[in-house]
Parts: C-alpha cells; sequence; structure tokens
C-alpha cells in the first residue's frame, strides 16, 4: 500500500478540515440569573378583594384598630355589616371563635373589643337615622290624629308651620336669610313676652322650661300650654292641660322606659330600672319633646298620692277647683297627704315607693323625703316630752 495515499486519505476526511470549529456561546453574566427571575403569573388572594366585595366590613372596622385580614377573613365567613349590626354580644364571640377555629387566625385582645365596640356604634347610628327619618315622616304627614286624651282635655301642642319662614322670605322682597330669622326671633321673643304676660297669675308652673323644650328636627319651637286644676275627667277649656293629662305622661315615660330596657337588652347593655336621663333622650328623640326631665320631677309626687290614694287626690283636685287655686297651690298641698301615708307605714317613703309597681321607676322627691323626716323628728320629740310629764 502507498503510504501517501493513506496520509492523503486520513487528511482527506478530518473532521477538523470539512467543518470549521463552532465558537462557543458566550457565558451569560452571573447577574442575570439573579436579577432577572422567572415570570410568574400574578395570583389573586381573596384577601386583596377590593373594599366593596369586604360587604363595608372595611369601612365599619377602620377605626377601631381592626386588621384589614381580620375583616377579609370575616368577609370570607359571609358577615356583612347588617348582619353583624342584628347579632347579639353572645353570637360575636361565637363568631370571633368560629374565626380562630377555621382560619387559625389570632384575634387580638384589642380586635375582639374594637369588633364589638364597631357593630354597637353602628347600631347607634343606625337607630339615630331610623328616628329621624320616621320623625320627618311624621312632619310631612298631613294626617293629625288625635289623641283620646287631646280630645279629653285639648292637651294638644301648639305648633307653628314650618313654610312660615320661607313664605316670609319670598314676601320680604328679597331679604336676606339672616335677616328673616332674626325677625322671626323677636317676634317669637315678642309672642313669649306677651304670653306671660296674660298668665301671670299660673307663674309657679313651669312655662319657662316647656316653653324651651324644643323638638330635634330644626322646626318650629313646640310650646306646651300650662296646666290647671280640673276634676277627674274634666274637659280642660281654652289652651289649657288638665291634671289627666299630666298623669298620663308618667304613664308614657313608664311606656319609654319599657322600651329603652328592651333596646338595651338586645344590645346586651345595662338596663335601667329608673327614669333616668337616657329614658328622656329617648322621648325626645321619639318626637315626645313635651317629656322633660324637670316637669317630671317637679310633680312626682302628686302623680305618688294619685296611685297611692286616688280617692284623696280626687278629693283635693275637687277642693281646689271649687276654690279656684292655681296648680302651684294644689302641687304644694299633695305633700302633707303623702307624709300622713308614710307615718302610717313606718315613715319608709322610698320603702313605699319601691313598692308600688307604677312608682318604682320614679326617684323620690328630695323635699318629701325631707318632710318625712321633720315630721318623724317631731313626733319622737312629742313623744318623749309626753312620756317624762308627771301624771
Amino acid at each position: 500500500m502507498d503510504p501517501d495515499a493513506f496520509t492523503a486519505s486520513l487528511f482527506k476526511w478530518d473532521p477538523r478540515t470539512v467543518l470549521p470549529p463552532a465558537a462557543a456561546p458566550p457565558r451569560p453574566p452571573l447577574l442575570d440569573y439573579v436579577v432577572a427571575p422567572p415570570a410568574v403569573a400574578p395570583t389573586f388572594h381573596p384577601a386583596r378583594a377590593a373594599p366593596r366585595e369586604l360587604g363595608g366590613l372595611e369601612e365599619l372596622f377602620q377605626a377601631y384598630g381592626i386588621r384589614y385580614y381580620t375583616a377579609a377573613k370575616i368577609a370570607e365567613l359571609g358577615f356583612t355589616v347588617s348582619t353583624l349590626v342584628d347579632m347579639k354580644d353572645e353570637e360575636l364571640d361565637d363568631m370571633m371563635n368560629s374565626l380562630s377555629q377555621i382560619f387559625r387566625w389570632d384575634l387580638l385582645v384589642g380586635e375582639r373589643y374594637g369588633i364589638k365596640a364597631a357593630v354597637r356604634a353602628e347600631r347607634r347610628r343606625v337607630d339615630d337615622d331610623d328616628i329621624k327619618r320616621r320623625n320627618h315622616n311624621n312632619l310631612l304627614s298631613t294626617d293629625t290624629t288625635t289623641n283620646a286624651l287631646d280630645a279629653l282635655s285639648q292637651e294638644g301642642l301648639s305648633e307653628e308651620p314650618v313654610v312660615q319662614r320661607e313664605k316670609e322670605a319670598v314676601g320680604s322682597g328679597g331679604g336676606s336669610t339672616w335677616e328673616v330669622v332674626a325677625a322671626e326671633e323677636r317676634r317669637k321673643q315678642q309672642r313669649r313676652r306677651r304670653t306671660r304676660m296674660k298668665e301671670n297669675e299660673e307663674v309657679e308652673e313651669e312655662d319657662g322650661e316647656e316653653n324651651d323644650e324644643g323638638n330635634n328636627n330644626g322646626c318650629e319651637r313646640q310650646r306646651e300650654h300650662p296646666f290647671i286644676v280640673t276634676e277627674p275627667g274634666e274637659v280642660a277649656r281654652g289652651k289649657k292641660n288638665g291634671l289627666d293629662y299630666l298623669f298620663h305622661l308618667y304613664e308614657q315615660c313608664r311606656e319609654f322606659l319599657m322600651q329603652v330596657q328592651a333596646i338595651a337588652k338586645d344590645r346586651g347593655e345595662k338596663c335601667p330600672t329608673k327614669v333616668t336621663n337616657q329614658v328622656f333622650r329617648y322621648a325626645k328623640k321619639a318626637g315626645a319633646s313635651y317629656i322633660n326631665k324637670p316637669k317630671m320631677r317637679h310633680y312626682v309626687h302628686c302623680y305618688a298620692l294619685h296611685c297611692l290614694d286616688e280617692e284623696v287626690s280626687n278629693e283635693l283636685r275637687r277642693a281646689f277647683k271649687e276654690r279656684g287655686e292655681n296648680v302651684g297651690a294644689w302641687r304644694q298641698a299633695c305633700y302633707k297627704p303623702l307624709v300622713a301615708i308614710a307615718a302610717r307605714q313606718g315613715w319608709d317613703i322610698d320603702a313605699i315607693f319601691n313598692a308600688h309597681p307604677r312608682l318604682s321607676i320614679w326617684y323620690v322627691p328630695t323635699k318629701l323625703r325631707q318632710l318625712c323626716h321633720a315630721e318623724r323628728n317631731s313626733a319622737a320629740a312629742s313623744s318623749s316630752v309626753s312620756a317624762h310629764l308627771p301624771f
């Protein structure tokens, strides 16, 4: 064999001579693998939903330190603001325990109290809106239902039309609103001045506190007619209120107290057992602005005599009506029979009030307690003197 041919064939089939050597691809820098991670589609998390998908829970809990994810977990359980408002405190505790057990979510101590506080605040806001809406509807309604007691003794409230100010503003020739309001205030003061001059003989009544009691809708103030001494079942003539209407106000206070107790029980709050400022505020919100604390405390001993001994109360009313006495003198005369009743029952006027179902919700007047104490001391002193007299 020819060695040159063999060498040529080896050279001919040398792969290095057939194809040029491929250049090795350049190695990418190390930072490319560190800085640019693989693109991953963002995943949707239910807790990052829009606030409107939380059923309003975010706005409800925002001011009470509740974490956003806590509100999201509550929303995932299916609770809304309306559901939470209608739940009791025990049910709220069950909801929070379920939240901790199902999601393994640790609620902070402040969050537990914050949830209850937010729900209570929302309840108060809903109740206030409901009362305002009902009062607004009552003012707009043209049908006025006459109360049976009002028909009996004409004890309604004198009320100026709300649109009177607008009519005067239109007819005043383009005057400013402030001028119209100032003129209206001056006219109201003049009317009050004339009323006080005409009813000078009834100064002892609480006209001032009744006149200053306004409704909560920004309308014309309501002024209740003054009381006069009337016999049982007598119709009060003119713009006056009879004593039957006065005693009916105490029955209304009892009904308002029962409503306040029911609301407090539903909310899990402390229930008042007596007529307190909370009851008077509720009555004012309900539209009964003629029920106020000074007036009801002023005549509570008269109502006590009416409840404890109705016959004596009726006789006293007839006697003062025949003599033409005013309601202030009748009010002062109601103390003496009550002191006599306390003397027959061991001078314990507080026990007498608490034993009666209609008087137990009222505080004993301070003056009545002082009169009973003074009479008891006087009786004890007279008995001790008579015991030391020689026979």
